[in-house]
């Protein structure tokens, strides 16, 4: 076929397809629009969410700029957080606000009822949060405590969308932590979530962001050691937060030590070898010595090859494990007291695990042989087990009468 233009009838208009042609891009006038509906209301934000509501600006192509009206009360300098020279400003924004929750709360509100009519406009939130906390350094120290109360009113207010990572990982930047100007502003942040949210709350938010096990990476690489951070938030009046961190960190050195414990049984290292090597990680993370009592016995039953349902089976595997490691156990078994940590360790999993329901008494006996349990320790445990006979026999008579 040709590819010529084919005749038409006479009077008929040939259609063209219409080009979509871009408006220009004018953030100045848009800031100086949002910024005379601020100064026309007085900063009455809800007189300013109303004029807002009912205007006709192009919120999908400026909203970095409308939070940058928000937050400073006009226009940003491109690449930079210094207001721009040119233009009008407001003197109701966010950091013109006095630094109190009371004076910063109806921002966030604001916005959030701005959200829910516009939520396409959280990215822009989100790009302009992004920017200003990566430049804490350039403001003043009043002004990041603003910011670090407006963030932490976001999140307990539940801002429509708000990322956790948008505000916690730009944190990360060396030089502002080098400078402490992070832990100022991490600190101030948690204090406020704090004030009406619960630590559990505070934790889930930083599980959110990915920070809830990286605390310390808020602190100056001098100041990043526990003693610090529980110095630090003490200092503040955040002890559930220093309670929480060393929760945490023995966890994590809990892990370790098992690790290492469990790693060398079944490598079969020689008992010396495995006592001096748990030995060196307890004194390291400063373990108490019950917690090693119990772990030791968690991990030596872990590392039994159970054997299905074959009950004698198992009794002769966990009989063996017992002897075999019962030099480990003696070794940090040094006291009355740990002894009977022990036998009510033992007691406990062979009242929980019906492997070894029927086991204890052989256990025992066999702790005895191997001298990790003494004569006395056992007789002062079987003390308070006699005085229980007249109580635990009147609640089988009852039973029985019932």
């Amino acid at each position: 076929m040709s590819s010529k233009e084919k005749p038409t009838l006479g009077g008929q208009r040939i259609k063209t397809r219409k080009r979509n042609i871009a408006a220009p891009l004018d953030p100045a006038s848009f800031s100086d629009a949002i910024v005379q509906i601020y100064l026309d209301n007085a900063g009455d934000l809800e007189l300013v969410a109303k004029s807002i509501e009912s205007s006709d600006l192009n919120f999908s192509r400026y909203g970095d700029t409308f939070f940058e009206v928000v937050f400073i009360g006009g226009r940003t300098q491109p690449g930079t957080i210094k207001p721009e020279e040119e233009g009008e400003r407001h003197p109701y924004s966010v950091l013109d606000c006095a630094a109190q929750r009371e004076a910063i709360l109806p921002s966030v509100l604001y916005i959030q009822k701005t959200l829910r009519r516009r939520p396409f406009l959280i990215k822009n939130l989100e790009n302009v949060m992004r920017k200003f906390l990566q430049s804490l350094e350039f403001f003043e120290e009043n002004e990041r405590k603003k910011l670090a109360i407006f963030t932490a009113l976001a999140f307990s207010q539940k801002l429509s969308g708000l990322p956790p990572e948008t505000v916690f990982q730009p944190l990360l930047k060396d030089n502002l932590v080098s400078k402490g100007i992070v832990l100022s502003f991490i600190t101030e942040f948690f204090k406020e979530y704090l004030k009406e949210n619960t630590l559990d709350d505070l934790i889930a938010l930083l599980k959110k962001g990915k920070m809830e096990d990286n605390l310390l990476e808020f602190f100056p690489s001098a100041k990043r050691t526990s003693e610090a951070l529980s110095e630090h938030f003490t200092k503040e009046g955040l002890t559930s937060l220093v309670e929480y961190n060393e929760k945490k960190m023995f966890e994590v050195k809990l892990k370790e030590i098992k690790l290492t414990l469990t790693t060398m049984i079944n490598e079969e290292a020689e008992i010396s070898e495995v006592t001096e090597a748990v030995k060196q990680q307890v004194k390291d993370a400063k373990f108490p010595d019950i917690e090693v009592v119990r772990m030791l016995w968690d991990v030596l039953m872990e590392a039994v090859q159970w054997s299905g349902k074959n009950q004698q089976q198992n009794s002769n595997s966990a009989l063996r494990q017992v002897k075999a490691w019962a030099g480990l156990l003696n070794a940090f078994c040094t006291s009355g007291r740990l002894e009977l940590e022990l036998i009510y360790k033992v007691q406990t999993q062979c009242y929980e695990d019906a492997k070894l329901m029927k086991l204890f008494p052989e256990i025992i006996r066999t702790l005895y042989d191997q001298d990790v349990l003494a004569e006395d320790t056992i007789l002062l445990w079987q003390s308070f087990v006699k005085a229980l006979e007249p109580f635990v026999k009147w609640l089988e008579e009852a039973e029985e009468e019932e």
